[in-house]
């Protein structure tokens, strides 16, 4: 996989086969093309790598939170931040304890109500 563009489909399979640090390299320097300016390049390329991999993996939860996103007018770029932002949240929520050691629940039902409106508003919890 030459480079990576957030707003077109990745190929599951050529995604997967990537070790995950070449994974979020691809990510991180499609940003630094950009010219996208960040606080951690780093994590944020990680949180995509992480959604991209969900995606990949056909998780059906992701996939249809950002199925739901595009149709609510989302590009697919924005979809992935606003799942991201749902994922990190989660992972903030469960380094503080308050999920308990379960963080699947708690996200997959985030997932389920994102909407564009919510993450557009800055809604998400």
């Amino acid at each position: 996989m030459g480079k990576y563009d957030p707003d077109c489909e990745v190929d599951p399979r050529t995604w997967l086969e990537l070790d995950e640090g070449e994974r979020i390299d691809l990510v991180e320097s499609y940003h630094r093309r950009a010219g996208v300016r960040l606080p951690n390049s780093r994590l944020h390329a990680a949180i995509h790598a992480i959604v991209e991999n969900q995606l990949a993996l056909s998780e059906p939860e992701v996939v249809a939170a950002l199925a739901r996103l595009r149709t609510e007018g989302l590009p697919r770029h924005e979809a992935l931040h606003a799942i991201g932002q749902v994922l990190a949240t989660t992972l903030h929520e469960g380094l503080s304890g308050a999920h308990g050691k379960d963080l699947g629940a708690p996200y997959l039902a985030s997932l389920r109500s994102l909407t564009a409106e919510r993450w557009l508003k800055g809604e998400l919890e």
